[in-house]
Parts: structure tokens; C-alpha cells; sequence
């Protein structure tokens, strides 16, 4: 009776570990889940509710963790769940690429945040990080990847491998919307400082005895402050853009259908 018990125990385990692995890969890797606010508790503890959710739902092979095809099916699990989360992830660096950008057209490039997810950014990095998380937040965003990776256990069940040409070639072709949104979010302060700096050169050659120097940090800072007030709103609908985008690039790479 004991080792009938057991046996039923460890073949109960087997089958949890597989959906506990992609959501707990997920949860490490996906924005907002993976910050230092969200303690491992409360992450290991989401992985288990949902985990609990989604088991009676589908049917869960069983193999030996330990074995070579157990072995194989962990790795998977976790690329699975892990890609998923990267791809939100290019949204957050292009983000911070866009305060760096303006940061530096500034002339505020010095002054910095030492951020426990991002490392030493600026601090135009930081607020459009916060700003881009209210975004990804009021949007309903964290429910939708929740929803995504629990369809993904329908679209792509437990023995289907994610490791191919094609899954990576999305990836990679994605992650160069970095720069490319990057640029984007940053475009109006960059644009404008451009002219600012074309402004103070010409004043610099019409009065040579001005301090370029003390005339032009300081344009430069009131400027740039001031175009990122007026051209928030379509910073942040370019985020929003972005965001969509990933989701759209998510629900390609799960197979999930859009709509």
C-alpha cells in the first residue's frame, strides 16, 4: 500500500513539474514578473496557483526527470517559457536605449541610478521604464501574457519542441526593435535638441565672446525637458505600440492565434 502510494505521488510530481517549469521560466524572464519588487516568494507561489489552475486542463505526459528524454523535456520547458519573456523584454532594453539616447542629448548622461534590474542607467532611463510599466500594467498587458502562456500549453504541449529555425529566426529578427524603438520613443527630444544645439552653434559664430559652454548646457537641459513634457502623450503611444508588437511576436512564437 505504501509503495502503491508512493509510486502515485512521484508519478503526480512528474506530471506537475512539466507546466510548473515553463511558468516559473516565464515568471524569471518576463517584465514586471522579474524585478527585484517581485520577491522569489511571491513568484514561486504565482508559478504554483497557476500551475494548479492549468493541470486539470490538459493531459501531462510522464517522464523521468533524470532520464535523457526527461532531460530534453526540461530544457524545453524552459525555452519555452524563458523566450517568451525575453521577447517582452526587448520592449524594457529598447525603452532604456531611448533614455540613454535622450540622456545624452541632454547632456544628463551623468546623471545616473543605480537600478538592481538594469544596472547604473540614466535617470530619463528610469522614468520611461516606470512610465512604460504603467503602460504594460493599465493596459492589461501581465493578464495577457499570463493568458498566452497558459494557452501555449494547447498550442504547444508538453513533447512539442520550440528549438527551431524558424522560433529563432522570429527572435532575433525581433530584437533588433531595440534600436529601432529605441530610436522611436527618443526621436522627438533628439530632434529637437538637434535644433537647440544648430541654434547655440549659430549664436557661438554671431558673438564669439558668448560661452558656448554656460549658454549651451543649459538650453539643452530646459529644452530637452520641455519637449519631453509636450511629446509625451506620443512617447508614450509609441510604447504602446511596442508592446502590442510584442505580444503579437509572442503569440507567433507560441502558435497561439491572434485575435
Amino acid at each position: 500500500m505504501m509503495n502503491l502510494l508512493a509510486a502515485d505521488v512521484i508519478g503526480k510530481f512528474y506530471t506537475f513539474l512539466w507546466p510548473m517549469l515553463r511558468i516559473s521560466a516565464m515568471l524569471l524572464t518576463a517584465p514586471l514578473f522579474a524585478q527585484a519588487a517581485f520577491n522569489l516568494r511571491l513568484r514561486i507561489m504565482l508559478a504554483l496557483v497557476l500551475t494548479w489552475l492549468v493541470f486539470p486542463l490538459h493531459d501531462w505526459p510522464v517522464l523521468d526527470p533524470v532520464s535523457s528524454a526527461g532531460f530534453k523535456e526540461i530544457f524545453n520547458q524552459v525555452a519555452i517559457g524563458a523566450l517568451a519573456g525575453l521577447v517582452l523584454q526587448v520592449v524594457v532594453a529598447a525603452v532604456v536605449v531611448a533614455g540613454q539616447s535622450a540622456a545624452a542629448s541632454m547632456g544628463l548622461s551623468m546623471a545616473s541610478m543605480i537600478d538592481p534590474n538594469m544596472g547604473t542607467v540614466p535617470v530619463i532611463s528610469q522614468f520611461l521604464f516606470l512610465l512604460t510599466s504603467l503602460v504594460l500594467v493599465s493596459s492589461g498587458g501581465h493578464a495577457i501574457l499570463l493568458t498566452l502562456i497558459l494557452e501555449s500549453f494547447r498550442t504547444l504541449p508538453v513533447g512539442t519542441s520550440i528549438m527551431n529555425a524558424e522560433a529563432l529566426n522570429l527572435v532575433l529578427r525581433w530584437s533588433s526593435m531595440i534600436f529601432l524603438g529605441g530610436v522611436l520613443v527618443a526621436l522627438p527630444v533628439m530632434i529637437a535638441l538637434l535644433f537647440v544645439n544648430i541654434g547655440v552653434g549659430i549664436v557661438s559664430r554671431a558673438a564669439p565672446s558668448l560661452n558656448v559652454f554656460s549658454l549651451g548646457f543649459p538650453a539643452a537641459i530646459v529644452g530637452g525637458f520641455l519637449v519631453l513634457f509636450i511629446f509625451l502623450g506620443s512617447m508614450v503611444g509609441r510604447m504602446e505600440w511596442l508592446w502590442v508588437s510584442a505580444f503579437d511576436v509572442v503569440r507567433d512564437l507560441l502558435g497561439v492565434p491572434r485575435g
